[in-house]
């Protein structure tokens, strides 16, 4: 069985169905969700909140934008909820339809798999692993030159590098002259400290034809809820807005986006120092055991498996030892050898590098 058959790691029905164990019993790397977990004031506003299960949510979404507008130092008129970030990208297409989408690979599948779904021709521009699978800019130009909309991750998934402000300005500027989209996807920007973090946020009213999508599921370890949202122009939040179906964010998501918004600093500095410490220490033992590792600047790192391992092979034997990975074999341009792990605890992590090191040492194993 392919575990990702539906796109995406985290899915651990169909582990338990392969590997023939209880769901709840992965450790699971092929998530990138914070290892932290909620916030103790999401769980705590959930379990108060339960009663209002009975009452329709806000169809506006009035709280949780007042408080990501005060955060981001944004209008509310330039904010859209949506029921997770795969809903604002959907809501894109739909809104602003495109007939033709660019796009940047290895990249998360949803890009090309919503834009096909909506009718757009989809093209792309390939990374190189000598740019840490990031493509140029010089391609990356010339494709949006070609197309409608373009989509770019950032930090990119499954490489979880960057690209400069200066780069992402160029492509923003060409955007504007050619009367095309640049979606900048930052749904895992919160993992990288501030100071450190490559937006066009602070500017992004010199570009009215740039969108910045983010998500809430990732950082405040709350995919289940799905929650994410989108910062554009008001015309583009307008146009994207006119194609949601009413309510599609339920009244918890709601609730927890806002406690998540209260809970201050501390939390999401914790995330951040966790997240730098555990990824060094993984990228370092990963390169110990031969393995070629892209540190990028997320929760979680792309991998290449030392020669002659699959990521299938791998992934079939961490998974009967009760952990999940995710393969990348599937990501144009990637191979049969490249999995990504997610960044988690040093208890948690400590785990997959011993059964990861047990297995390696099979010699006769499946290469």
């Amino acid at each position: 069985m392919i575990l990702e058959q539906y796109g995406h790691g985290g899915d651990l029905e169909s582990a338990a169905v392969a590997y023939d164990r209880a769901a709840d019993t992965f450790l699971d790397f092929s998530a990138n969700i914070n290892p932290l977990g909620p916030p103790s004031e999401v769980m705590h506003m959930i379990e108060q909140a339960l009663p209002s299960i009975i009452r329709y949510p806000d169809p506006g979404h009035r709280r949780l934008k007042e408080l990501l507008a005060s955060k981001l130092n944004v209008a509310e008129a330039e904010i859209l909820i949506g029921n997770g970030a795969a809903e604002c990208m959907a809501l894109i297409l739909l809104g602003l339809k495109p007939q033709k989408v660019g796009i940047v690979e290895p990249c998360f599948s949803e890009y090309r798999q919503l834009s096909e779904q909506y009718g757009a021709e989809v093209h792309s521009v390939q990374g190189t692993r000598e740019n840490l699978w990031r493509a140029s800019v010089a391609d990356i130009s010339a494709l949006l030159r070609e197309v409608d909309l373009l989509f770019i991750g950032q930090p990119n998934n499954p490489n979880g590098v960057q690209y400069n402000v200066d780069d992402l300005r160029e492509l923003a500027y060409i955007a504007e002259q050619q009367g095309a989209f640049l979606v900048v996807d930052e749904a895992f920007i919160d993992f990288i400290p501030q100071e450190s973090r490559m937006t066009l946020l602070p500017e992004l009213q010199q570009y009215p034809h740039t969108i910045l999508i983010r998500s809430m599921t990732k950082f405040y370890a709350i995919p289940g809820l799905r929650l994410g949202f989108a910062i554009a122009a008001p015309k583009l939040i307008h146009a994207m807005k006119s194609k949601q179906v009413t309510w599609s964010v339920n009244a918890l998501a709601l609730l927890a986006g806002e406690a998540c918004l209260m809970s201050g600093v501390k939390y999401e500095l914790e995330t951040i120092s966790i997240i730098s410490e555990q990824r060094s220490y993984l990228c370092a033992q990963l390169a110990h055991l031969g393995c070629d590792v892209i540190q990028g600047e997320a929760n979680f790192i792309l991998v290449g498996l030392p020669t002659s391992w699959t990521a299938a092979a791998i992934q079939r034997e961490l998974g009967v030892r009760g952990i999940l990975i995710r393969s990348c074999a599937m990501y144009p341009g990637l191979g049969p050898e490249h999995i990504r792990l997610a960044v988690k605890d040093e208890k948690a992590n400590r785990q997959l590098l011993n059964q990861l090191e047990e297995v390696l040492n099979v010699e006769d194993g499946l290469k």
